[in-house]
């Protein structure tokens, strides 16, 4: 998306997490404990991959997109599906996007990425007289620089 920035991968993390499974230092309920809430989710909307459950490898992952923000009032919190985030980032400022990846046949469930969408990411990349790659390398490098001079000026 073009006005994804400052992203948050958390690969590294999952693969502490099943380090530890693999090792007996953890058992399989504890990583398999995606709540009903989180499942139904997956179901309705989100957005179904190619990746196979680390855990059961049965079934394929599904990722979630939660949505979070100050303008989205009673919307802050919902799952979207991917088709909306592009909507909702020509329209808001700023939010906040949780991407969560979800076994409906084992419950595994895992923090995957976050990153903030908007049109605020819009205008640090004009100030900057830079282009965001589709990966938001520009607003990683110069995004914190641009929001400061914004905030400076309000």
């Amino acid at each position: 998306m073009r006005t994804q920035r400052q992203v948050v991968d958390y690969s590294l993390q999952k693969r502490a997490v099943l380090r530890e499974l693999l090792a007996g230092r953890v058992g399989a309920y504890d990583v398999c404990d995606a709540s009903p809430y989180l499942k139904n989710a997956a179901r309705f909307h989100g957005e179904p991959t190619d990746q196979r459950c680390p855990i059961c490898r049965s079934e394929n992952l599904t990722h979630v997109h939660y949505i979070y923000g100050d303008e989205l009032k009673q919307s802050a919190g919902q799952a979207r599906t991917l088709a909306e985030l592009p909507v909702l980032a020509m329209t808001l400022r700023e939010f906040q996007v949780f991407v969560v990846e979800v076994c409906l046949g084992c419950d595994w469930n895992h923090l995957v990425e976050q990153y903030l969408l908007g049109r605020d990411g819009l205008a640090g990349a004009a100030e900057g007289g830079q282009e965001q790659d589709s990966m938001g390398g520009a607003a990683a490098q110069g995004g914190r620089a641009g929001r400061r001079r914004r905030e400076a000026q309000r």
